[in-house]
């Protein structure tokens, strides 16, 4: 399955890229809620869980739906402007019309591209127990949560930007201030990138391949959608604790953006040295192997001896190798270490060779 951006006849100016505070806020959240996911979001998680007050953590796991895999479409960027701050984000997202933040949120919580005529959830009763029954199914604050939006969707909008706004307060904005210059130097990058490749810009991902009759690019997700950006504008979102996903979202009427992973030592050098080590490492199939199985999911040394016949020692072997040089995270979930591949380290050593184990 795949996202597919129709290009048609579009140029360069039809794609923009900025930075976003409540793109970045959202990924924050999302990466607390998904820990295993994001290793390199550990630190930020322990400052957040240290810095938020029991009632603020409460409803952090509460409005997590809205900004798990599916995010909803009002988190991102609503507007292709350039310079924008997290208030003026946020006052964007409380001028949107109560029946596009409605069918927005139910987007996110049913998860996938549905077919559903979601701007008449506002007074369509028929169809809201239809979707509540959906939810009921996908888990239990899914539930809850669509039982909040559809018994009075303007007091959960009120009381979503109030823990936001509560958040960035407690957490974000110390964290944004550390994070906005290294964004803001992959914006420039990707800028003059832009100028120099036009719309294949696109595809500078590792996800991503360009395709011609008609032009097109496709990115390789777990479920099908497709947008052109002859009708509506593509912004380019970087995003340090989004790392590794990519996430697209396009609605009616709104731009389509693309908030895609960075690192924060994005510009650090790699010394020679290290460079040779992690390409020794690698040169071995039974590794090469390992870094397949753990780069979308984190998996602990039992699951993986399982999955390639081998014993535990085996593989807790060839995990030292690779954790020795800096290629996997190991982080502990109760009484099981668990671990995944660092994806900015591979993508460092090669964009092809990333695609490759993507594969």
């Amino acid at each position: 399955m795949a996202v597919t951006l129709v290009l048609g006849g579009s140029g360069a100016s039809r794609i923009g890229i900025r930075s976003s505070a409540l793109a970045e806020l959202c990924a924050c959240l999302h990466s607390v809620d998904e820990l295993e996911h994001h290793p390199a979001s550990r630190a930020w998680a322990e400052f957040f869980e240290a810095a938020l007050q029991g009632g603020l953590a409460a409803e952090s796991g509460a409005f997590a739906p809205l900004w798990g895999p599916f995010r909803a479409r009002y988190l991102l960027p609503l507007t292709a402007h350039s310079r924008r701050e997290l208030d003026e984000e946020l006052r964007d997202v409380e001028r949107l019309p109560l029946p596009e933040f409605l069918a927005m949120s139910a987007q996110a919580l049913v998860g996938k591209t549905t077919q559903d005529p979601l701007h008449r959830l506002v007074d369509d009763a028929a169809l809201r127990k239809r979707f509540m029954a959906r939810f009921r199914l996908i888990s239990t604050r899914h539930h809850q949560l669509a039982g909040r939006l559809f018994a009075d969707a303007e007091q959960l909008r009120a009381d979503l930007l109030g823990f936001l706004r509560a958040v960035a307060d407690a957490a974000f904005t110390e964290e944004w201030r550390r994070l906005r210059p290294v964004v803001n130097v992959e914006v420039r990058h990707k800028v003059h990138t832009r100028n120099q490749v036009g719309h294949r810009v696109l595809a500078d991902f590792p996800i991503a391949t360009l395709r011609e009759d008609p032009p097109r690019v496709v990115f390789d997700k777990l479920y099908p959608a497709s947008a052109s950006v002859d009708e509506s504008p593509c912004l380019l979102v970087p995003s340090v604790h989004g790392n590794p996903h990519t996430v697209i979202k396009h609605y009616p009427g709104f731009p389509i953006v693309v908030q895609y992973p960075i690192s924060e030592v994005r510009g650090a050098e790699i010394s020679l040295e290290v460079m040779r080590k992690r390409l020794t490492v690698l040169n071995d199939p039974v590794r090469i192997k390992l870094c397949q199985d753990i780069l979308r999911r984190a998996a602990s040394t039992t699951d993986l001896a399982l999955r390639l016949d081998m014993t535990a020692p085996q593989v807790s072997r060839h995990l030292r190798r690779l954790r020795e040089a800096g290629l996997v995270h190991g982080h502990r979930d109760g009484a099981v270490v668990r671990y995944q591949l660092d994806v900015e380290a591979v993508r460092r050593l090669g964009l092809d060779f990333l695609q490759a184990l993507r594969r």
